[in-house]
Protein backbone atom coordinates (compact mmCIF):
# COMPACT_ATOMS: atom_id res chain seq x y z
CA UNK A 1 0.00 0.00 0.00
CA UNK A 2 2.97 2.33 0.55
CA UNK A 3 3.05 4.10 -2.77
CA UNK A 4 5.54 6.55 -4.25
CA UNK A 5 4.40 9.70 -2.48
CA UNK A 6 5.97 12.93 -3.62
CA UNK A 7 7.97 15.11 -1.27
CA UNK A 8 5.74 17.02 1.14
CA UNK A 9 6.18 20.70 1.85
CA UNK A 10 4.96 20.07 5.41
CA UNK A 11 4.07 17.19 7.71
CA UNK A 12 0.85 17.37 9.75
CA UNK A 13 0.83 14.89 12.63
CA UNK A 14 -1.86 13.69 14.99
CA UNK A 15 -0.90 13.88 18.67
CA UNK A 16 -2.22 10.72 20.34
CA UNK A 17 -1.10 7.61 18.49
CA UNK A 18 1.40 9.45 16.26
CA UNK A 19 3.49 11.99 18.17
CA UNK A 20 2.87 10.23 21.48
CA UNK A 21 1.35 7.03 22.77
CA UNK A 22 -0.98 7.22 25.75
CA UNK A 23 -1.62 4.82 28.61
CA UNK A 24 -4.65 4.96 30.88
CA UNK A 25 -3.84 5.53 34.55
CA UNK A 26 -5.50 3.35 37.14
CA UNK A 27 -7.55 5.27 39.68
CA UNK A 28 -7.73 8.48 37.67
CA UNK A 29 -11.51 8.85 38.04
CA UNK A 30 -11.36 8.42 41.82
CA UNK A 31 -8.62 11.03 42.08
CA UNK A 32 -10.56 13.51 39.94
CA UNK A 33 -13.80 12.84 41.81
CA UNK A 34 -12.06 13.57 45.11
CA UNK A 35 -10.84 16.93 43.82
CA UNK A 36 -14.22 17.87 42.33
CA UNK A 37 -16.05 16.83 45.50
CA UNK A 38 -13.72 18.96 47.61
CA UNK A 39 -14.36 21.97 45.35
CA UNK A 40 -18.12 21.45 45.61
CA UNK A 41 -17.90 21.18 49.39
CA UNK A 42 -15.90 24.40 49.64
CA UNK A 43 -18.65 26.13 47.66
CA UNK A 44 -21.32 24.75 49.99
CA UNK A 45 -22.61 22.11 47.57
CA UNK A 46 -22.95 19.04 49.80
CA UNK A 47 -25.69 17.01 48.10
CA UNK A 48 -23.28 14.64 46.32
CA UNK A 49 -20.83 12.20 47.87
CA UNK A 50 -17.51 11.26 46.27
CA UNK A 51 -18.86 7.98 44.91
CA UNK A 52 -21.70 9.75 43.08
CA UNK A 53 -19.29 12.28 41.58
CA UNK A 54 -17.01 9.50 40.33
CA UNK A 55 -19.93 7.53 38.87
CA UNK A 56 -21.05 10.57 36.89
CA UNK A 57 -17.53 11.40 35.70
CA UNK A 58 -17.14 7.87 34.33
CA UNK A 59 -20.61 8.05 32.77
CA UNK A 60 -19.72 11.36 31.15
CA UNK A 61 -16.53 9.93 29.66
CA UNK A 62 -18.42 6.90 28.31
CA UNK A 63 -21.12 9.09 26.77
CA UNK A 64 -18.47 11.35 25.27
CA UNK A 65 -16.84 8.34 23.61
CA UNK A 66 -20.15 7.38 22.01
CA UNK A 67 -20.59 10.97 20.82
CA UNK A 68 -17.09 11.00 19.31
CA UNK A 69 -17.82 7.80 17.38
CA UNK A 70 -21.02 9.35 16.03
CA UNK A 71 -19.26 12.61 15.15
CA UNK A 72 -16.73 10.85 12.95
CA UNK A 73 -19.52 10.30 10.44
CA UNK A 74 -20.74 13.87 9.58
CA UNK A 75 -18.78 15.93 7.06
CA UNK A 76 -18.02 18.91 9.32
CA UNK A 77 -18.52 18.05 13.00
CA UNK A 78 -18.01 20.65 15.74
CA UNK A 79 -16.01 19.90 18.88
CA UNK A 80 -17.55 19.30 22.28
CA UNK A 81 -17.18 22.40 24.46
CA UNK A 82 -15.72 22.13 27.94
CA UNK A 83 -18.95 23.50 29.39
CA UNK A 84 -21.08 20.96 27.53
CA UNK A 85 -18.92 18.08 28.69
CA UNK A 86 -19.25 19.00 32.36
CA UNK A 87 -22.74 20.49 32.29
CA UNK A 88 -24.46 17.95 30.03
CA UNK A 89 -22.39 14.78 30.18
CA UNK A 90 -21.19 14.72 33.77
CA UNK A 91 -23.45 16.94 35.87
CA UNK A 92 -26.76 16.71 34.00
CA UNK A 93 -28.65 15.48 37.08
CA UNK A 94 -26.74 17.37 39.75
CA UNK A 95 -28.39 20.11 41.81
CA UNK A 96 -28.26 23.42 39.94
CA UNK A 97 -25.59 25.06 42.13
CA UNK A 98 -23.24 22.07 41.72
CA UNK A 99 -23.81 21.94 37.97
CA UNK A 100 -23.26 25.67 37.63
CA UNK A 101 -20.00 25.42 39.56
CA UNK A 102 -18.42 22.77 37.33
CA UNK A 103 -19.63 24.56 34.19
CA UNK A 104 -17.98 27.76 35.41
CA UNK A 105 -14.70 25.86 35.91
CA UNK A 106 -15.08 23.52 32.95
CA UNK A 107 -11.86 24.48 31.16
CA UNK A 108 -9.47 23.85 34.08
CA UNK A 109 -11.47 20.72 34.97
CA UNK A 110 -11.01 19.33 31.45
CA UNK A 111 -7.29 20.01 31.70
CA UNK A 112 -7.07 18.38 35.11
CA UNK A 113 -8.91 15.33 33.82
CA UNK A 114 -6.42 15.03 30.96
CA UNK A 115 -3.50 15.29 33.37
CA UNK A 116 -4.87 12.61 35.67
CA UNK A 117 -6.30 10.25 33.09
CA UNK A 118 -3.30 9.34 30.94
CA UNK A 119 0.45 8.98 30.83
CA UNK A 120 2.17 10.00 27.59
CA UNK A 121 5.37 8.88 25.90
CA UNK A 122 6.87 10.06 22.63
CA UNK A 123 6.59 7.37 19.99
CA UNK A 124 9.80 5.77 18.69
CA UNK A 125 11.41 7.62 15.80
CA UNK A 126 9.46 10.86 16.20
CA UNK A 127 12.38 13.04 17.39
CA UNK A 128 14.50 11.73 14.50
CA UNK A 129 11.67 12.38 12.06
CA UNK A 130 11.23 15.97 13.23
CA UNK A 131 14.97 16.62 13.01
CA UNK A 132 15.20 15.15 9.51
CA UNK A 133 12.22 17.19 8.33
CA UNK A 134 13.77 20.37 9.73
CA UNK A 135 17.05 19.60 8.00
CA UNK A 136 15.20 19.54 4.67
CA UNK A 137 13.15 22.66 5.34
CA UNK A 138 9.91 20.76 5.90
CA UNK A 139 7.86 22.26 8.77
CA UNK A 140 5.94 19.93 11.05
CA UNK A 141 2.63 20.67 12.79
CA UNK A 142 0.18 18.98 15.11
CA UNK A 143 -3.46 18.56 14.05
CA UNK A 144 -5.30 16.73 16.80
CA UNK A 145 -8.70 16.18 18.35
CA UNK A 146 -8.56 16.93 22.05
CA UNK A 147 -10.85 17.79 24.93
CA UNK A 148 -7.95 19.80 26.35
CA UNK A 149 -5.23 20.84 23.95
CA UNK A 150 -3.53 22.59 26.87
CA UNK A 151 -2.49 19.16 28.21
CA UNK A 152 -0.80 18.33 24.89
CA UNK A 153 0.87 21.73 24.74
CA UNK A 154 2.30 21.12 28.19
CA UNK A 155 3.69 17.80 26.97
CA UNK A 156 5.31 19.19 23.83
CA UNK A 157 6.82 22.03 25.86
CA UNK A 158 8.14 19.71 28.61
CA UNK A 159 9.70 17.28 26.13
CA UNK A 160 11.26 19.93 23.88
CA UNK A 161 9.09 18.86 20.94
CA UNK A 162 7.35 22.23 20.80
CA UNK A 163 10.58 23.77 19.52
CA UNK A 164 10.43 21.42 16.53
CA UNK A 165 6.80 22.22 15.65
CA UNK A 166 5.70 25.12 13.47
CA UNK A 167 2.13 25.15 14.78
CA UNK A 168 -0.17 23.09 17.02
CA UNK A 169 -3.88 22.86 16.16
CA UNK A 170 -6.22 21.32 18.77
CA UNK A 171 -9.92 20.81 18.25
CA UNK A 172 -11.11 22.25 21.56
CA UNK A 173 -9.27 25.49 20.76
CA UNK A 174 -10.66 25.91 17.23
CA UNK A 175 -14.18 24.52 17.80
CA UNK A 176 -14.18 21.80 15.12
CA UNK A 177 -12.96 18.20 15.18
CA UNK A 178 -11.69 15.65 12.67
CA UNK A 179 -12.88 14.37 10.25
CA UNK A 180 -13.94 17.97 9.64
CA UNK A 181 -11.44 18.99 6.92
CA UNK A 182 -11.28 22.47 8.42
CA UNK A 183 -8.89 21.04 11.04
CA UNK A 184 -6.29 20.38 8.33
CA UNK A 185 -7.11 23.57 6.43
CA UNK A 186 -6.49 25.67 9.55
CA UNK A 187 -2.99 24.21 9.69
CA UNK A 188 -2.27 24.61 5.97
CA UNK A 189 -3.45 28.23 6.04
CA UNK A 190 -1.17 28.90 9.01
CA UNK A 191 1.74 27.40 7.05
CA UNK A 192 0.81 29.20 3.83
CA UNK A 193 0.51 25.93 1.91
CA UNK A 194 -2.01 24.13 -0.25
CA UNK A 195 -3.43 20.90 1.30
CA UNK A 196 -2.22 19.00 -1.76
CA UNK A 197 1.37 19.84 -0.79
CA UNK A 198 1.29 18.27 2.69
CA UNK A 199 1.18 14.83 4.25
CA UNK A 200 -1.26 14.17 7.02
CA UNK A 201 -0.41 11.36 9.46
CA UNK A 202 -3.05 9.91 11.80
CA UNK A 203 -3.64 6.67 13.65
CA UNK A 204 -7.23 5.77 12.82
CA UNK A 205 -9.53 5.41 9.85
CA UNK A 206 -12.79 7.13 10.80
CA UNK A 207 -11.27 10.39 12.04
CA UNK A 208 -7.87 10.66 10.37
CA UNK A 209 -7.92 8.88 7.02
CA UNK A 210 -11.35 10.32 6.28
CA UNK A 211 -10.21 13.81 7.30
CA UNK A 212 -7.16 13.63 5.05
CA UNK A 213 -9.33 12.50 2.15
CA UNK A 214 -11.86 15.28 2.68
CA UNK A 215 -9.14 17.91 3.02
CA UNK A 216 -7.39 16.80 -0.18
CA UNK A 217 -3.95 16.19 1.28
CA UNK A 218 -1.10 15.11 -0.97
CA UNK A 219 -0.19 12.17 1.25
CA UNK A 220 -2.67 10.44 3.55
CA UNK A 221 -0.59 8.30 5.93
CA UNK A 222 -1.82 5.90 8.62
CA UNK A 223 0.47 5.16 11.56
CA UNK A 224 -0.59 1.98 13.35
CA UNK A 225 -1.37 2.39 17.06
CA UNK A 226 -3.17 0.28 19.64
CA UNK A 227 -6.67 1.37 18.58
CA UNK A 228 -6.15 1.73 14.83
CA UNK A 229 -8.28 -1.21 13.74
CA UNK A 230 -10.95 -0.72 16.41
CA UNK A 231 -13.30 1.16 14.07
CA UNK A 232 -16.91 2.01 15.02
CA UNK A 233 -18.18 1.24 11.50
CA UNK A 234 -16.86 0.47 8.04
CA UNK A 235 -14.85 3.25 6.41
CA UNK A 236 -14.44 3.16 2.63
CA UNK A 237 -11.45 5.49 2.36
CA UNK A 238 -7.97 3.98 2.57
CA UNK A 239 -4.62 5.63 3.29
CA UNK A 240 -1.92 6.18 0.69
CA UNK A 241 0.64 4.54 2.99
CA UNK A 242 0.79 2.67 6.31
CA UNK A 243 3.72 2.87 8.75
CA UNK A 244 4.36 1.27 12.12
CA UNK A 245 5.96 4.19 13.98
CA UNK A 246 8.10 7.29 13.59
CA UNK A 247 10.95 5.26 12.13
CA UNK A 248 8.62 3.96 9.42
CA UNK A 249 7.41 7.48 8.68
CA UNK A 250 11.01 8.71 8.45
CA UNK A 251 11.76 5.92 5.98
CA UNK A 252 8.73 6.95 3.90
CA UNK A 253 9.87 10.58 3.94
CA UNK A 254 13.45 9.64 3.09
CA UNK A 255 12.23 7.66 0.10
CA UNK A 256 10.26 10.65 -1.18
CA UNK A 257 13.27 12.93 -0.77
CA UNK A 258 15.58 10.50 -2.58
CA UNK A 259 13.15 10.15 -5.49
CA UNK A 260 13.04 13.92 -5.81
CA UNK A 261 16.85 14.10 -5.83
CA UNK A 262 17.00 11.39 -8.50
CA UNK A 263 14.47 13.23 -10.64
CA UNK A 264 16.38 16.51 -10.35
CA UNK A 265 19.59 14.70 -11.21
CA UNK A 266 18.04 13.32 -14.39
CA UNK A 267 16.70 16.70 -15.45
Amino acid sequence: MNGALRRPRALLLDFGGVLAETTRREGWSAALAKEVHAALARAGCRDLDVAAVETDIKAGVAADKCWKDAMSRPYAPPEMTHAAFWGDYVAADWPAPARQLVVAHATPLCKRMGELRQDRRTRPGIPELLDAAAAHGIPCAIVSNSLSGAVHRDYTAATGLAEKLAVEIYSDEVGVRKPNPEMIWIATRALGLDPGDVWYVGDNFDRDVVCGHRAGVGGNVLMVAKGTYDVPYEVRHRPDAVVDDGHGLLELLTGALEREDDTEGDA
